[in-house]
């Protein structure tokens, strides 16, 4: 696939993702969704990629959904005229997520016998990356802009950049699973305050609510970003720490401890003796940097927790 509403590369062994659409503000469409899905299956299947960064051309991360369908920008496809749109305008903090008449859902992809949300789709992708995922937020991320930097591991933020789970003053719901992952990440009642105002807020009110893990200044966001990359590709299994986000994401649905822990065990009774693991400590004892041999690609155990394949995926 050649990708138009996105930037891919590597450099070093970090994939870089670029939304690109600045002049609309990376304002999200089906094109995209379908190029961001390409990217995170490239980067999964590339050994040499060890860290992933998402972040925004210009001065926007993702102003949400494009609204260029107007008032009918979120109906099913059956409930517009043939699924046309007309020109709109997107503008930061005035948009919003949802399944846009010019095709933000596939034809055949479906939920429950309804079309899929195709925010969802993104953020359940990233759910299932096999390599940490890092959000450098450049600039406003609202609806989709914002919701699909859930499933990331590690989000930062420009000190320019603004928040809006906007979704209620657009008459629609949360979506791309947020519903899941949000109160996960701030707590329920930090959850609702945001979702149930739709406001717009301030990267400082995301640091405190804990929604990023810290601001910068805009020319230091993106080296930010790219040190920690380098701390895990430099210095960590690959293989260890695909384990490890699988076992933090599975785990926040564990019924129990206990169940975490039958889940940590059997990970390390196969990763014990495994050629990381001897490498790992003959390394520190020899006060050398490691050379981990185990790929992604052939060597993850069994007992890594799965993230199914999309079963709605077509």
């Amino acid at each position: 696939m050649a990708f138009s509403e996105i930037a891919y590369e590597v450099t070093d062994h970090v994939a870089t993702v670029t939304l690109k659409r600045p002049e609309r503000l990376n304002a999200f469409t089906f094109t995209m969704r379908g190029e961001l899905i390409e990217a995170f299956d490239r980067a999964d299947a590339d050994d040499d990629v060890r860290a992933v960064v998402v972040t925004g051309a210009g001065r926007a991360f993702c102003a949400g959904a494009d609204l260029g369908g107007g008032g009918g920008t979120f109906a099913r496809r059956d409930q517009t005229s043939e699924g046309k749109t007309t020109e709109g305008k997107t503008t930061e903090g005035e948009t919003s997520d949802g399944e846009t008449s010019d095709g933000e859902t596939s034809d055949g992809e479906t939920v429950d016998g309804v079309p899929r949300d195709g925010g969802g789709t993104v953020a359940l992708r990233i759910a299932r990356s096999l390599k940490p995922v890092i959000g450098a937020i450049n600039g406003p991320a609202v609806g989709v802009g914002v919701t699909m930097t859930l499933p990331m591991d590690v989000r930062l933020a420009s000190e320019t950049a603004r928040f809006g789970f906007v979704f209620a003053r657009r008459g629609i719901v949360t979506e791309a699973a947020s519903s899941w992952f949000l109160p996960r990440i701030v707590g329920i009642a930090q959850a609702m305050e945001w979702a149930a105002t739709g406001r717009v807020f301030p990267a400082a009110e995301a640091l405190e609510g804990r929604l990023v893990s810290r601001v910068y200044p805009a020319d230091e966001l993106l080296p930010a970003a790219y040190a920690l990359a380098r701390e895990i590709a430099d210095n960590t299994s690959a293989v260890s720490v695909a384990a490890v986000r699988r076992l933090m994401w599975s785990g926040l649905s564990a019924a129990s401890p206990w169940e975490a822990h039958a889940a940590d065990s059997r990970l390390m009774a196969e990763l014990g003796g495994a050629p990381d693991s001897v490498e790992g400590v003959t390394a520190f004892l020899e006060k050398r940097p490691a050379a981990f041999p185990m790929k992604v690609s052939q060597d993850l155990p069994p007992g890594v927790p799965s993230w199914p394949d999309d079963p709605y995926r077509v």
